[in-house]
């Protein structure tokens, strides 16, 4: 019988060993080759939905934003995909605002778009903004973020949703603020851009032959 009980306890465990191998996504082998379609890709986007930068607890939200950039097939883990040469943050009519004032924000580009992680089953690439460096005046209040901003995007809707991180972005530098925005301050960044191209939303796509 304690014979009996012990096969069973090995059959079992090796069963369970193999359901495990069998289960386990593929995804937990990062993405080395990055396809972009279509590539090269000429890219706009604009928000939607307010993008908001939050320093010190003060909101400094845009209703208006919008941008343009490039796209292409590329190798390597993280891996750049996407170049953001041009973005806006506001309009006429519609500026940036926060309870300091009307907010001024003028980015310094190209910013990035890295790939990290690429899940098959939802279309949805992990990564983030990175390179992202701008001027921010709020009143007689000028600030310089730079730093990088975490990130997702999706193929089926074209949303690039970003959700920065605590410590992501860094205040590097700061003129009349006082203590509202001080250097070494941690901002965080989020708002979601709708990306196209004039074949439609362009699709990135992890994968690791």
């Amino acid at each position: 019988m304690k014979k009996s009980i012990r096969n069973l306890a090995v059959v079992a465990g090796g069963a369970s060993a193999a359901f495990a191998l069998a289960v386990s996504p593929a995804s937990a082998v990062p993405s080395t080759v990055w396809t972009v379609s279509p590539n090269p890709a000429s890219i706009t986007a604009a928000n939607s939905g307010n993008v908001v930068l939050t320093v010190n607890g003060i909101a400094m939200t845009c209703t208006k934003s919008n941008g343009a950039g490039t796209g292409a097939s590329t190798t390597g883990n993280p891996a750049t995909v996407g170049s953001i040469t041009s973005m806006a943050f506001g309009a006429t009519g519609a500026p940036c605002t926060s309870v300091l004032g009307p907010v001024t924000a003028v980015p310094v580009t190209p910013w990035t778009i890295v790939a990290q992680d690429y899940t098959a089953a939802t279309g949805v690439t992990k990564g983030y903004v990175g390179n992202v460096d701008a001027n921010v005046s709020v009143g007689a209040c000028n600030f310089r973020v730079t730093g990088k901003a975490t990130s997702t995007y999706t193929n089926s809707t074209g949303a690039l949703a970003v959700n920065s991180l605590a410590g992501d972005l860094t205040v590097v530098s700061s003129s009349g603020c006082g203590s509202a925005v001080p250097v070494g301050a941690k901002p965080t960044f989020k708002g979601t851009y709708l990306f196209k191209t004039s074949a439609g939303i362009p699709t990135i796509v992890g994968s690791n032959p």
